[in-house]
């Protein structure tokens, strides 16, 4: 029988349905991506008796996928828009950026869009990387808490060749340091490793599966648990990742002028550093957040989507601060992300509308200098919350916050 013919699809949608074929190994009967996402979803439509018309509707490669999703349907669109110029001089990011913004959440966009032209006639941000690397928390047990002072040392006299594990089954990732931490028997080893233009969580997992191998073949009387052990805290709120950082810290300023304030921002800026301080700095101090700030997660979640990274570091993107004050009649605003995690090469950064984020921003893929791209990228992100940050605090000391959702009629 001929494997396209809509008898033969009609066939695999009954068998999808009574699960004699399993979702997953479609693609191996069929040998056509686009195909085996289309039967599935007919299977689902006839399942719960409903039609999804927009699902099946998309640009993407479905072959170019492949490391994304599992089990593919079809595609969802997020409305994506534009906002800039984003004036930066950091040591990476110079010039002007329009910025790709994937949301749903109205005012968010021309609310950033804004606080790019209060920027902009601020003679532009500045933007640095002040902390750079990846980590992971390889978990061990000792089976005698006597073995605890002997290993430390062994584990420092070893260090060159612990190195050469690490890295030996990556071309780019480069292993900087091992830090201890110790409760009772057990043991957290917190390697940070530089993964170039890579966000680097595959990378760096590998690299603590193989120290954890190494260790538990080479030294007697301590047990390799886990390549992760929760201290490099992955995707989950955090002290450790506030203060330590994990992927990228960046501090990101501002001077603003007056004049430009109550034009742009309808405020003085004494009243924006009272909202700032009671709002940003206690009002999270009393909530015990980890987000000293107004709006970094939706800032970061809009262009993380818009350019295919890893939509859980939103988490970490989130914790940091916003601090404020006056030097020489002039607004300073200074944004300070403790954990930004993203890359351009890997991840969902091929898909074909993300990788045009990415160029639009000119950071796709490796750049000529590995993890330049990546880091550029960083500055960017900075700045773009920076303005944010600026817009938004500026609303809520202006009162001006829910005026501008209704006006855009959210």
């Amino acid at each position: 029988m001929d494997i396209n013919s809509d008898s033969q699809d009609k066939k695999i949608i009954e068998e999808l349905i009574t699960k004699k074929i399993k979702f997953y190994k479609l693609e191996s009967i069929i040998n056509d991506e686009k195909r085996a996402n289309e039967l599935r979803l007919k299977a689902i439509e006839k399942i719960l008796n409903k039609k999804f018309s927009h699902i099946r509707n998309y640009s993407m490669s479905p072959q170019n996928t492949r490391p994304n999703i599992e089990n593919m349907i079809g595609a969802v669109q997020v409305p994506l828009g534009i906002a800039g110029p984003l004036k930066l001089s950091g040591k990476f990011a110079k010039g002007n950026f329009f910025l790709p913004l994937a949301t749903t959440e109205g005012a968010l966009t021309a609310s950033i869009n804004r606080g790019c032209s209060v920027i902009k006639r601020s003679d532009g941000a500045n933007v640095r990387i002040i902390k750079s690397g990846q980590t992971r928390s390889i978990l061990f047990k000792f089976s005698d808490i006597g073995l605890i002072p002997e290993f430390i040392k062994w584990l420092k006299d070893n260090f060159s060749q612990i190195k050469q594990v690490a890295e030996r089954k990556s071309n780019f990732l480069e292993l900087q340091k091992i830090d201890k931490f110790i409760v009772g028997d057990t043991l957290w080893l917190k390697i940070t490793a530089d993964s170039k233009d890579a966000m680097g969580m595959n990378m760096i997992t590998l690299a603590a599966r193989s120290i954890g191998d190494y260790i538990e073949k080479n030294y007697e009387g301590i047990r390799f648990i886990s390549s992760s052990g929760n201290l490099c805290m992955d995707k989950k709120p955090s002290a450790v990742n506030l203060y330590e950082g994990r992927g990228k810290m960046l501090v990101a300023d501002v001077y603003i002028d007056k004049d430009t304030v109550k034009k742009y921002l309808k405020v003085s800026s004494k009243k924006i550093i009272e909202v700032n301080y009671r709002k940003n700095i206690l009002g999270s101090a009393l909530a015990g957040s980890y987000g000293f700030n107004a709006n970094f997660a939706n800032i970061i979640a809009a262009i993380f989507l818009a350019t295919g990274q890893d939509l859980g570091h939103v988490v970490e993107g989130s914790h940091g601060f916003t601090t404020m004050e006056i030097i020489d009649k002039k607004l300073h605003v200074m944004v300070t992300l403790s954990s930004l995690q993203l890359g351009t090469v890997g991840g969902g950064t091929n898909l074909e509308t993300q990788k045009e984020c990415l160029e639009m921003l000119g950071v796709h893929g490796s750049g000529k200098v590995p993890g330049e791209n990546a880091s550029k990228f960083a500055e960017i992100v900075a700045g773009t919350v920076l303005a944010g940050e600026i817009s938004l605090v500026g609303a809520l000391a202006a009162k001006h916050l829910i005026r501008a959702h209704l006006e855009h009629n959210r």
